[in-house]
């Protein structure tokens, strides 16, 4: 018997003051417990004033996030270890390029880790610049221009 399973989760645009609960749950688990980041570099002062996507599944809990800064920064991309490989990633993504786009940002930056090159490659993002350390992880800065 051939089993299809289905992952629904629902994704939301949410402000930092009213779901940080949820999204630093997230985000200590991914980059703090899992990937070693120290606590004082994960906790900033962009998280207030940027724009958060929040991935939850249908029974409430919450599975991813993304954040993107004014200056249209995208970061702190995350999602559950259980929830990965699903499709959260890609559509928390193109959520954000979406919202990029309506608030007339034109050139989206962001801080890649080097594992994760491909995946941003996906959405258009091209690499800037070389490698460098950041909190004990190589990323590399990928560009992408919107069309708007």
């Amino acid at each position: 018997m051939n089993e299809f399973i289905q992952y629904s989760y629902r994704l939301r645009i949410v402000r930092w003051r009213d779901e940080e609960a949820a999204l630093r749950s997230i985000r200590t688990a991914v980059f703090i417990h899992e990937q070693h980041v120290p606590v004082h570099l994960e906790w900033d002062e962009f998280d207030a004033i940027s724009m958060h996507i929040l991935a939850q599944n249908f029974e409430g809990q919450s599975i991813g996030t993304v954040r993107l800064l004014p200056n249209g920064y995208v970061g702190r991309m995350a999602v559950l270890k259980n929830w990965r490989e699903k499709g959260i990633g890609s559509a928390m993504m193109q959520k954000v390029l979406q919202e990029a786009g309506n608030r007339g940002i034109q050139e989206i930056k962001l801080n890649a880790q080097t594992t994760a090159i491909h995946f941003y490659k996906k959405f258009g993002f091209q690499v800037f610049g070389k490698e460098f350390m950041d909190a004990g992880i190589l990323h590399v800065k990928m560009v992408l221009l919107l069309s708007i």
